[in-house]
């Protein structure tokens, strides 16, 4: 059996990429991270809670395991990364560091690391291929840099050592699991808009002008795209964009929101607040190369998607209220 060790399997994808290979026989389970683990993992998995920026910790928690799905990283919505640029450098950093370290001393299988769209923040082909990233500008973003850092880790250390690897962007992840902040733009849009129209907040308040767009990809289909591209002989050192196909404005996904809350449709106006300095005008991703290679694509409707994160922030305690 395959031993996996998930960095970060206890935030939003890690959790849904941790219950993704429980459905697999075929995998054993282990977790590394620092926040507790829920129940349900702690029952099903190996739970590892050191350090991964410490070497000799990294070596403990890989040892044994025979793929790695790397997600640990400080990483949230637009605010978070102009308020902690540094921060989240130096930790990211330091876990490339330890990580790729162990992984190299214990001669991992399959090592996944997970990217993020934000290496494509100033893309100018659309939609944007896996191909393209040599010729895309680099991002400005501390953050998009951060991630484009542990590509070239990755790549770094397959040239150099044989690194066997996977890389895997999602875009616009959203769903069960992220909690909303007080704070606007410090958790990512859709918890963030859910909490708002839930109030419901009149007018709904948005970044920007609302014409920017996302391609929402539920984490759900996320988790599966990660797993199926770390267990397909296909995803052998290679990148892949893990999203839905469907572009939407701000403005469209906000609408679909506020009518999932329960609101009426004709009473939506938006506030239009001022925008960050580094904002995605847009993000659509092609989606042809997962398909073709690992036979993989998304699979959750926005609608459905939006419907099923709703119902699950209504039961978290004080969200329509704070």
């Amino acid at each position: 059996m395959k031993r996996v060790l998930v960095t970060g399997g206890v935030g939003t994808i890690g959790s849904a990429v941790v219950r993704r290979l429980l459905r697999d026989s075929d995998w054993n389970v282990r977790v590394s991270d620092q926040r507790p683990a829920p129940g349900w993992m702690r029952d099903a998995c190996e739970v590892h809670t050191g350090d991964l920026r410490d070497r000799e910790q990294a070596k403990q928690a890989i040892s044994g395991c025979t793929h790695v799905i790397h997600l640990a990283a400080i990483v949230g919505g637009i605010a978070n990364f102009h308020k902690l640029p540094y921060t989240l450098t130096e930790v990211n950093n330091g876990l490339y560091n330890g990580i790729f370290s162990a992984a190299l001393d214990k001669g991992v299988e399959r090592f996944t690391y997970v990217s993020s769209s934000m290496v494509f923040e100033q893309a100018r082909q659309y939609p944007t291929r896996e191909d393209y990233l040599p010729e895309c500008p680099v991002p400005v973003s501390a953050y998009g840099f951060s991630k484009l850092t542990g590509e070239v880790y990755c790549r770094a250390a397959h040239d150099e050592h044989g690194l066997p690897y996977t890389i895997c962007r999602p875009f616009n992840a959203y769903g069960p699991g992220e909690m909303p902040e007080a704070e606007p733009g410090i958790a990512h849009a859709v918890p963030d808009l859910i909490r708002k129209s839930l109030v419901p907040m009149k007018p709904l308040p948005i970044f920007g002008t609302g014409e920017h767009t996302r391609t929402l990809t539920h984490v759900d289909d996320i988790a599966d795209g990660i797993v199926v591209a770390t267990g397909h002989p296909r995803g052998l050192n290679e990148d892949f964009n893990i999203s839905a196909s469907d572009e939407r404005t701000v403005s469209e996904f906000a609408a679909i929101i506020w009518e999932a809350c329960g609101n009426d449709p004709a009473e939506l106006q938006f506030e239009h607040l001022p925008t960050f300095e580094v904002d995605v005008v847009r993000r659509w991703p092609s989606v042809e190369k997962a398909k073709e290679l690992l036979g993989w694509e998304a699979q959750i409707d926005l609608r459905d998607g939006i419907a099923d994160t709703v119902r699950w922030l209504r039961e978290q305690d004080g969200v329509a209220s704070s």
